[in-house]
């Protein structure tokens, strides 16, 4: 029997892809029809609400007329309602509007969504009521809300302060195709903040080689989840991260794959071993991953640029691009970083690890001191 599968193997993945695309496309749709149902309600009741016609009795009024005469119809509560209101009110607000309009898609990655500029008619976005959906009528801000789920844009929009954040958390949702439960931990472990000042821990060969690093290396990386101990070795932090890999992976983005720990490399008779490798597929080359249980010191440096020689010289395939270094440390000293990150020849960054989670308000006064939000910020909080 197994011999008679292994014969249609490639007929049968080929047929397995297609279910599942076919499958992808159906949810993805799903989604879409979703929230295109729930920009019009909340568009339909905030004109409503606005001009004093309607009030907070009569949501709860129509909340109570939908579900009486279909039961089945659910998603549409007082709380729900006025959701879909915050979503059309806040993506036709003008912090919004004026924050697309000075978007470059350079800032994020090009690859998810254009550049919003002149694309965005407010008189679209004003009047969406029926027919302004069609599909050969669809504009930019049906793009944009399509790119993630309802729930994931109300967790956004309840959670997030900053017009930037938002857009950024959208946009991230949409690369890392993350769940709500996902994208609370993204958001609990302030992901905007840690790619947002993440350009003084990357090496200029890094940002040259792959621009799009800005939008997919932290800096900052939590771990409470391996419940280490407050002293612990190298050996600890790589055994616990191997043992948690999958909570790893979503730290750090699903892009990763993991290959090996305490990979082996053969230079020159000797052997070195690199303590974790992973392939990044979105970039298509292999990511050494060093780790130090102490403080950044330059000669480490040396160390995982030899790693990347034997790793580009001896492992990299032909059609793969040059491997990336990263130094995973407990902390490192910004000028420390900056020196030794100055004169590397090779694509690595500098990260630390943090065992606990630090208050947002703490790491927002780092950054506006260091003026490293993404630009564009005109620092409104879109309330």
């Amino acid at each position: 029997m197994m011999e008679s599968i292994v014969c249609f193997e490639n007929e049968f993945q080929e047929l397995f892809d297609l279910i599942s695309e076919r499958r992808a496309r159906a949810s993805q749709a799903v989604n879409n029809e979703v929230l295109l149902s729930a920009w019009e309600v909340g568009a339909y009741v905030s004109e409503r609400l606005k001009s004093a016609r309607w009030g907070s009795k009569t949501v709860t009024q129509l909340s109570e007329y939908l579900r009486a005469h279909d039961p089945s119809m659910r998603g549409f509560s007082r709380s729900s309602i006025y959701n879909m209101v915050m979503l059309y009110d806040y993506y036709t607000s003008s912090d919004f509007l004026s924050y697309c309009k000075d978007y470059e898609a350079k800032t994020l990655d090009s690859q998810i969504i254009q550049p919003l500029a002149g694309q965005l008619n407010e008189t679209l976005i004003v009047q969406p009521l029926a027919g302004q959906f069609e599909a050969q009528k669809a504009s930019a801000i049906q793009s944009f809300l399509t790119l993630t789920s309802f729930t994931n844009h109300i967790e956004i929009l309840n959670r997030c302060k900053r017009v930037e954040e938002r857009f950024f958390y959208v946009i991230y949702a949409a690369k890392e195709h993350l769940n709500k439960r996902e994208l609370q931990r993204c958001i609990d472990t302030h992901t905007f903040e840690a790619l947002a000042g993440n350009q003084a821990s990357i090496s200029k060969v890094l940002a040259e080689t792959y621009p799009q690093t800005a939008m997919l290396f932290k800096d900052e990386v939590f771990v409470d989840f391996l419940d280490l101990p407050k002293k612990h070795s190298e050996k600890m932090l790589r055994n616990k991260l191997v043992e948690n890999m999958k909570s790893f992976i979503l730290e750090i983005g699903k892009d990763f794959i993991f290959m090996d720990q305490e990979y082996t490399l053969n230079v020159g008779g000797t052997k070195y071993k690199a303590d974790l490798l992973f392939y990044h597929r979105a970039l298509q080359c292999l990511v050494a991953v060093e780790l130090k249980s102490r403080s950044f010191r330059p000669q480490d440096l040396g160390q995982l640029e030899f790693y990347l020689e034997a790793l580009d010289r001896d492992i990299k395939r032909s059609n793969e691009n040059p491997s990336i270094g990263i130094l995973l440390c407990r902390d490192a000293n910004k000028t420390v970083v900056e020196y030794a990150l100055s004169r590397s020849m090779s694509p690595t960054m500098i990260a630390k690890y943090k065992q606990e989670l630090i208050p947002k308000e703490v790491l927002r006064k780092t950054l506006d001191e260091f003026g490293l939000f993404l630009s564009g910020s005109n620092g409104g909080d879109g309330e």
